[in-house]
């Protein structure tokens, strides 16, 4: 059993499966867990780093050509300890770590794991993401998902380089809308048994 990584689309799942996962294979569930301690270690609240995080976008990227160094230090800074929250947390066994570019941490550092995309067809992400933000308005579910999509898009390729969900950056990408959250909870979870057999 290793290490695994899920990335996803915003209403596909990802954070669903990936405590199931943990679950089924009894090892460590991480999200959250890795702001917390970033909190800890950086003195700065958890609002403040998960602002930093999720709203990083395009028009974010101007902003910061045009704002103070310290504005892109303080990013730079919350990630790089956010990068050694991740190692430390592999470091200790396997466990399942959910965003926050661990896939390309990981791979960086030469620590083996399964990294997993779950992504979803629109109509199923849109109805996730009514319950998540409380509303049914499609204009608002939209915006949310369009908002939330870039925001890990651009994040993701700020600190990694590559392109956020493009396949040849994962060992499964699977599409939670047609599978099903069982099946790709069982895939995952067959595939993480099956590395090291």
């Amino acid at each position: 059993m290793s290490i695994i990584t899920i990335s996803r689309e915003y209403g596909a799942g990802g954070h669903s499966i990936g405590r199931r996962v943990a679950e089924e294979l009894g090892i460590e569930f991480y999200d959250r867990d890795i702001i917390r301690d970033t909190a800890r270690d950086s003195g700065l609240d958890m609002d403040t780093i998960e602002r930093e995080e999720e709203e990083i976008s395009r028009a974010d990227a101007f902003w910061r050509m045009i704002t103070p160094a310290a504005y892109v230090d303080r990013r730079e800074t919350i990630h790089d300890i956010e990068r050694r929250v991740i190692l430390l947390l592999a470091s200790k066994g396997p466990c399942v770590i959910l965003g926050r570019c661990a896939d390309a941490i990981l791979e960086e550092a030469n620590v083996e794991a399964l990294n997993v995309f779950i992504y979803a067809g629109d109509l199923h992400r849109a109805a996730r993401v009514a319950e998540l933000i409380g509303s049914k308005n499609p204009t608002a579910i939209q915006k949310a998902m369009k908002k939330t999509d870039q925001a890990r898009r651009s994040y993701y390729q700020q600190f990694t380089s590559k392109h956020w969900g493009e396949c040849r950056n994962y060992s499964l990408a699977l599409d939670s809308g047609l599978l099903g959250y069982d099946t790709c909870v069982k895939l995952i979870c067959e595939a993480a048994r099956g590395l090291h057999s």
